[in-house]
């Protein structure tokens, strides 16, 4: 009989066609993963991966196999969520995720400072992560989202707010080349562009629209250094309007704008909801993050 947890060394190196990728995945570094799929390829008397050139591809064997290991993967998650939900008790450790901007208006904010000293049994740990959390496999419980509700039918959620966004520049950007006084006169401006994972958001995508020849100074694929870059002088580009608010060296030359707006939901697996401990983490994030994703603060 093998290690039942191999199973999670097999399938990650699948999912992520390297043994470097398994072990960001997972955690742990790549010496582990390597000799935890050497056992578990020992136990079942086959190869499961072979090493290529760019990186670990799945044997005949292993394609045979990945489905059924998937699907013992499902059973485990569900057994773990459904032995979560008959515990009764309003105490333990709650898993919240957000991406970094809206992780540091939480913290700024007092947030978990106030929910912690309402609810001393209850510890929530903070999850600030550009990845999207798997909730169904137990990476975070509840998870603060942008963009639209989650298409799994497991999740359940709600919308939080309609975040603002504007347009900035840096004082030292505005002193050197002025400022835009509409949309249209961003195309003679430089820029900062949004990229990779946010280039889908409503403030790119209007970027694009009103000043698509606009000269890039700059690309980013995260708001910190989309943030950064437009501190440095760099050029212009959009942030939310709460979370620039807190920088002094950052001006709003443009908006916000009704279509740059982002909503934000929060998010649970159905499962977990039941749970008292996750439930009143939920209740009061739908009671309070409001204010913190609009303003940057608790409610007065």
């Amino acid at each position: 009989m093998f290690d039942w947890n191999d199973l999670r060394y097999f399938l990650a190196i699948a999912r992520g066609g390297s043994t470097g990728m398994a072990a960001k995945a997972l955690g742990v570094n790549q010496s582990t993963v390597q000799r935890r799929l050497r056992a578990l390829e020992a136990a079942l008397d086959c190869s499961l991966a072979e090493r290529q050139a760019g990186g670990y591809r799945l044997t005949s064997h292993g394609e045979q196999l990945l489905a059924h290991a998937e699907k013992v993967e499902t059973t485990v998650d569900t057994l773990q969520r459904q032995s979560a939900s008959l515990d009764k008790r309003a105490a333990g450790l709650v898993k919240l995720t957000s991406h970094v901007t809206v992780g540091q208006r939480i913290i700024k904010s007092g947030f978990l400072d106030t929910f912690h000293l309402e609810n001393p049994g209850i510890t929530v740990e903070l999850i600030m992560d550009q990845r999207k959390l798997d909730l169904s496999k137990g990476e975070a419980d509840i998870a603060i989202r942008g963009g639209s509700l989650d298409d799994d039918p497991a999740l359940v959620g709600r919308k939080i707010a309609e975040v603002p966004w504007g347009i900035y520049a840096s004082h030292s950007f505005i002193e050197r080349h002025g400022r835009p006084a509409t949309p249209a006169d961003i195309k003679g401006f430089s820029v900062v562009e949004l990229v990779d994972e946010v280039e889908r958001l409503p403030a790119a995508r209007w970027m694009k629209m009103h000043a698509p020849n606009a000269r890039v100074a700059a690309r980013c694929s995260n708001i910190p250094s989309v943030h950064l870059a437009i501190k440095s002088g760099a050029g212009i580009a959009p942030l939310p309007a709460a979370y620039a608010a807190a920088d002094d060296d950052l001006v709003r030359v443009l908006g916000p704008f009704p279509e740059l707006d982002y909503p934000m939901f929060l998010l649970t697996h159905r499962d977990l909801r039941r749970i008292p401990r996750v439930n009143a983490v939920f209740e009061f994030c739908l009671s309070e993050l409001k204010s913190v994703l609009m303003r940057g603060e608790m409610k007065k």
